[in-house]
C-alpha cells in the first residue's frame, strides 16, 4: 500500500491538492496529515479526490470544532484524531503526531513500524533504534505549504511511502505558492 504523508499545510489548499494528486498518480490509497492543517477550507478541494485523509492537529490547531463537523459529514473520508493517533494501514502499525520529540519518543517504544511527525518544516527520513533491539522508521514530510520555520517561502515537500517495501521518498512540488 502506498500513502501520501504531508504536514504543515497552514491553511494553504493548493499545494495540499497538488501533493495528493501526484500521490494518487503514483498509486497512493491514503493521506496522513501530521498537523498544522488549520481549517476546513484547506481540505475542501482535497476531499473531492475520494482518498481517505487521516489528520492530527499541531501547535496551530485552527478551528477544531469546524474540523470535527466536517469529519462528521464525510462518511469516513476525513478523520481528525486530535493530538495524535495510532493507525493500522497496509498491515503496518503507524503512529502520527505533530511534535518531533513526541515522534522520536514513540519510535523508541518498538510498538510501531513507522512514526510520522511534522512541525520543523524540514523533510527527513531516518530510522530510530528502539528498546526491542530493532529500528522504527521516523519521517517528517516537511511543509507541503512550502514555508520554513520563519514563515519564509521554501520548497514544498511531502513523502510518498510504500508500506509494502517500507520505502520512503521525499517529493518536492514544482513551485511555491
Amino acid at each position: 500500500m502506498k500513502i501520501c504523508i504531508v504536514s504543515d499545510s497552514h491553511d494553504r489548499s493548493d499545494p495540499l491538492v497538488e501533493a495528493i494528486v501526484e500521490a494518487q498518480a503514483c498509486g497512493a490509497q491514503a493521506v496522513i496529515h501530521c498537523g498544522d492543517l488549520i481549517g476546513v477550507n484547506t481540505l475542501r478541494a482535497s476531499l473531492k479526490f475520494n482518498i481517505p485523509i487521516h489528520a492530527v492537529h499541531g501547535n496551530n490547531i485552527g478551528d477544531v470544532a469546524a474540523l470535527y463537523r466536517m469529519m462528521a459529514k464525510t462518511n469516513g473520508l476525513f478523520t481528525y484524531y486530535g493530538e495524535d493517533v495510532a493507525l493500522d494501514l497496509g498491515g503496518r502499525k503507524i503512529f502520527v503526531t505533530h511534535m518531533p520529540h513526541h515522534g522520536q519518543a514513540f519510535a523508541c517504544t518498538g510498538d510501531y513500524d513507522l512514526v510520522c511527525h511534522g512541525h520543523s518544516h524540514t523533510a527527513h527520513i531516518g530510522k530510530q533504534k528502539h528498546v526491542r533491539d530493532g529500528e522504527c522508521w521516523l519521517v517528517n514530510p516537511g511543509s507541503v505549504a512550502g514555508i520554513d520555520t520563519l514563515g519564509v517561502k521554501a520548497i514544498p515537500t511531502w513523502i510518498l511511502a510504500d508500506l509494502d517495501k517500507m520505502d520512503f521518498e521525499i517529493r518536492k512540488l514544482p513551485e511555491v505558492r
